[in-house]
């Protein structure tokens, strides 16, 4: 006879509950996974709910239809070894990015209000000349927007371009959408942006293969958008809006106020445009070397030391501290201003992480539930690559609801049980994270954000807009894609 100890623990029964209680098995499953989807878009698109409580909502439900236990979704009062999904799925994920994130704001913030977009810009339009000048601003475009985020890179540097356009008398599509290119591209490419950092979380890849891939992806990419942006910036006159150009003479002057009210010291020499570089490549020189560091050295003391100051937490830590001095205490700022401008560059940050942190709980519910499962095996039978399928449905969610953000974490939460099992490498891993983030910026028109930003900032009619910032996100989003899925065929 056997002793209670030896006997089996029975398996644990499957999901029964909810929807499956009519519809069993993979179709049930299906059926949950596309119902919630839709449930997602119409409570983003008609009811205009918030996106977080829209996806924490939605991942609820979808784990009730899915048969997931009240204990299984929030855990229970009484301290158990009960692992709550919500919990759980928020907590790993922001846990990886939440820091980065803040970061990487804080530094773009001190990057902003120093003036070194300013130095930057108006150096690069000084090399390059004025008749490359929308080359220079496409150039201020990618090298600015690493640090900071793609709206507040419009702000600071749309009256460069209405000064370029007003001296040259040429449309201010010519030099708007170059920038904006370059912008959009880091934005949706590259570290420390939301987009590509929870991504790398979800799928595990370090940020050095993302940041990698996305230089590898995103340069061809941008290329070509720059190519479209010459080409309609040629054929669609747009004058100069008159009302943008003396807002941003009032929103400078209201700047300095508020930098002389809080103790700040207005800069009276510009920033060197090598302290700007200096600031901006640190963090990203770091983080590659401590990625490359396990593939060029044994372990060893120098290994362990590349890697920690290279770990994005310590590069970033690095690069602002160095912001801080160069750009601040040295240039007469006061420690209680530069806690000041950080402190205020984080109150955007919020809303950015709890939408990141309700991907990170729909991912974890579609796992728990074994939709996840369920979808993996419909998609491999569909014989398309998954870099394929990635792209598809982040485009598919991109052009729903607008949402760039809303679009990777939710796909990366489809996908990543696709390449499960399937030892990928971190490279190709990061590739079909590129592939997600070029979907994600497919086509942006009416229901997203960005779109107005752009049509009102620069005084583009709705019409024009389409023409011009809708086609040329089209454009980088499938140069992207192609570039991602031809290197996936190698690497």
């Amino acid at each position: 006879m056997l002793l209670a100890a030896d006997t089996p623990a029975p398996a644990t029964p499957p999901h029964t509950g909810g929807l499956l209680l009519l519809i069993g098995g993979t179709p049930g499953l299906l059926t949950v996974a596309a119902l919630g989807i839709a449930l997602l878009l119409v409570l983003i698109i008609k009811v205009r709910l918030q996106p977080f409580v829209a996806l924490l909502g939605v991942s609820i439900a979808v784990g009730l239809a899915a048969g997931l236990s009240v204990t299984e979704l929030f855990g229970t009062v009484q301290k158990s070894a009960a692992v709550s999904m919500i919990e759980s799925g928020m907590g790993g994920i922001l846990g990886h990015v939440a820091i980065i994130i803040g970061l990487g704001t804080m530094l773009g913030a001190i990057l902003e209000v120093s003036g070194g977009a300013e130095v930057l810009s108006t150096r690069l339009l000084r090399l390059f000349g004025e008749k490359r000048a929308p080359l220079a601003m496409g150039v201020t475009g990618v090298v600015f927007g690493i640090p900071v985020f793609f709206d507040v890179g419009i702000f600071v540097l749309a009256p460069l371009v209405y000064a370029a356009a007003k001296r040259s008398g040429k449309s201010v599509i010519l030099y708007a959408m170059p920038l904006l290119a370059g912008l959009s591209m880091t934005h949706a490419f590259l570290p420390p942006h939301p987009g590509p950092v929870a991504a790398a979380g979800l799928f595990e890849v370090d940020l050095g293969w993302v940041i990698l891939m996305g230089t590898l992806v995103g340069i061809p990419a941008v290329l070509a958008a720059w190519a479209y942006a010459a080409w309609i910036g040629n054929r669609l006159f747009v004058d100069v809006p008159q009302d943008m150009v003396e807002a941003a003479e009032e929103a400078k002057e209201a700047v300095a106020a508020e930098q002389r009210a809080s103790g700040v010291t207005p800069r009276e020499t510009p920033v060197a445009l090598g302290t700007v570089l200096a600031i901006i490549g640190t963090p990203l020189i770091l983080i590659l070397l401590a990625t490359f560091s396990s593939i060029a050295f044994d372990p060893s003391t120098l290994r362990s030391v590349i890697e920690f100051f290279g770990h994005p937490f310590v590069a970033l830590t690095i690069a602002l501290l160095l912001a801080y001095y160069l750009l601040g205490i040295r240039r007469g700022w006061s420690r209680g201003s530069l806690e000041t401008v950080s402190t205020a560059s984080l109150k955007p940050v919020g809303n950015i992480l709890l939408v990141v942190g309700a991907g990170g709980v729909f991912g974890a519910v579609l796992k728990g539930s074994g939709i996840a499962d369920a979808l993996a095996d419909t998609f491999n039978d569909v014989g398309l690559p998954v870099i394929v399928l990635a792209w598809l449905i982040s485009v598919v969610l991109r052009v729903a609801q607008g949402s760039a953000t809303v679009a990777i974490v939710t796909t990366a939460g489809i996908v990543v049980p696709l390449v499960e099992n399937q030892g990928l490498s971190q490279a190709h891993l990061a590739l079909i994270i590129m592939a997600i983030s070029a979907g994600s910026i497919f086509a942006s028109h009416v229901n997203d954000g960005g779109f107005w930003i752009v049509a009102k900032y620069f005084g583009i009619s709705e019409r024009d807009t389409i023409k011009s910032w809708t086609v040329l996100e089209t454009v980088l989003s499938v140069a992207g894609f192609v570039v991602a899925a031809l290197l996936s065929l190698v690497i």
